[in-house]
């Protein structure tokens, strides 16, 4: 583990992007697993910033988003394909085709599951995974509970993630209660993982999840265990 703590969010955002960066120079046709939330926005800057300037290049590279909300489809303003298409997608080099993520308004969602981990198998796996932290330590939608769900899932969305999602919402009550979820199984897999975690409110989880007792309560803590996990944070 190789943990990064930094003075601002920029500063945070510069780092996270450059390994990115980096990952797509070694290997251009890798795959990238992507998060959404405040916190990547920017990174994404800093991407299509390098991207404008001539320095990287994505014609190469696959994506695979971690999550989507259940009932909202990708022209939604606030469904996740929406929000990677304006903060990265649009803005870079990468055909659509080879970007994925879950699909919200798939018939039968179970079905959707088994698809999208079929799907990530099929690429060979993820070579880099960018993840966020909730402040109940979830990663991805995967939320607290009595074991870590391995595969690709339907979780229903804890009263904290609802109230932290709630921002990007006229109210709680328009907040999806239900998302497809890339599980740990793929995450744990991915042959590099970069935790990247914004503002003093998340220092106490971050503590608990890199150097407390690896639980399902906190699923962030299952991190502890990956051969190369680098955190970087601005916690004050």
């Amino acid at each position: 583990m190789n943990v990064m703590h930094v003075e601002s969010y920029e500063q945070m955002s510069r780092i996270a992007a450059n390994i990115i960066w980096a990952q797509i120079v070694l290997k251009p046709e890798c795959v990238l697993g992507l998060a959404t939330g405040s916190t990547p926005v920017g990174i994404y800057k800093r991407l299509v910033e390098l991207h404008r300037n001539g320095e990287l290049d994505f014609s190469r590279a696959t994506t695979v988003n971690l999550d989507e909300y259940c009932g909202l489809d990708g022209g939604h303003p606030q469904s996740y394909r929406f929000f990677m298409n304006r903060q990265l997608f649009d803005h870079v080099n990468i055909e659509k085709a080879r970007t994925h993520m879950p699909d919200g308004v798939a018939a039968d969602p179970q079905t959707e599951c088994r698809r999208y981990d079929v799907l990530i198998q099929s690429l060979g796996g993820i070579d880099l995974q960018l993840l966020g932290i909730g402040h109940n330590g979830h990663i991805g939608f995967n939320e607290p509970g009595a074991e870590f769900c391995i595969p690709t899932h339907v979780v229903e969305l804890t009263p904290s993630t609802i109230k932290a999602n709630s921002r990007f919402f006229a109210s709680d009550e328009e907040v999806p209660k239900r998302a497809i979820t890339m599980g740990m199984g793929a995450i744990m897999a991915a042959r590099k993982v970069v935790l990247a975690v914004s503002g003093a409110d998340k220092r106490d989880i971050l503590e608990k999840a890199l150097y407390g007792p690896v639980t399902p309560q906190i699923p962030a803590s299952l991190l502890q265990l990956h051969p190369d996990l680098t955190v970087v944070c601005c916690v004050g």
